[in-house]
């Protein structure tokens, strides 16, 4: 191979990455999104502002991703900012909802009266909300959750339908006009 074969390859090869420009583009792009993102997670203003500029530095200062990840990944570093600042840890209630059977979780979330109120999910516990956030809202698997959170899929279950329950239970859903997460993210 020649050095111009050797170029060519390691350009396309730069092509592949996501560029500092591009997670610059997508933060400015998606910035509404990202940041509800952020606040629903932290709950504070102040400390959603913190996760998403830390996510933009992350992202312009970590590995390399392949460019048609590069919103996950922005997403993804504004979860594990989040996680790191408010440190969500399981709450070990006596619940008996770990063997309880829930409506299918997209059909919650996206079905007509299937959204829920933003003060609703604002006012679960932290590790509920995380869990809920992550699962139901961004759709992380349960193993992933667990990995992100530091706890089991058992627990992550647990914590999902906890904060169904409560969502469910509370006449938070799409009701009286609230704006809903959905709406909150167009």
């Amino acid at each position: 191979m020649t050095e111009r074969d050797h170029i060519q390859v390691r350009e396309e090869q730069a092509n592949r990455y996501a560029s500092r420009e591009d997670f610059h583009t997508i933060f400015s792009e998606h910035r509404t999104e990202l940041y509800q993102l952020s606040f629903l997670l932290t709950r504070d203003p102040a400390r959603a502002e913190r996760c998403l500029v830390s996510g933009i530095e992350d992202c312009v200062t970590e590995n390399r991703v392949f460019r048609e990840w590069a919103r996950s990944w922005a997403k993804r570093t504004i979860v594990q900012n989040a996680i790191r600042e408010l440190k969500p840890r399981p709450s070990h209630s006596n619940s008996l909802l770990s063997g309880a059977v829930f409506p299918d979780i997209n059909q919650l979330s996206s079905g007509p009266g299937g959204h829920f109120a933003m003060d609703a999910v604002l006012g679960l516990d932290d590790f509920e909300r995380f869990v809920f956030v992550m699962s139901v809202l961004e759709h992380y698997s349960e193993h992933d959750c667990g990995v992100f959170l530091g706890c089991s899929a058992r627990e992550v279950r647990e914590a999902r339908g906890r904060a169904l329950e409560e969502l469910m239970g509370s006449s938070h859903m799409e009701s009286f006009g609230e704006p809903t997460v959905h709406e909150q993210k167009r």
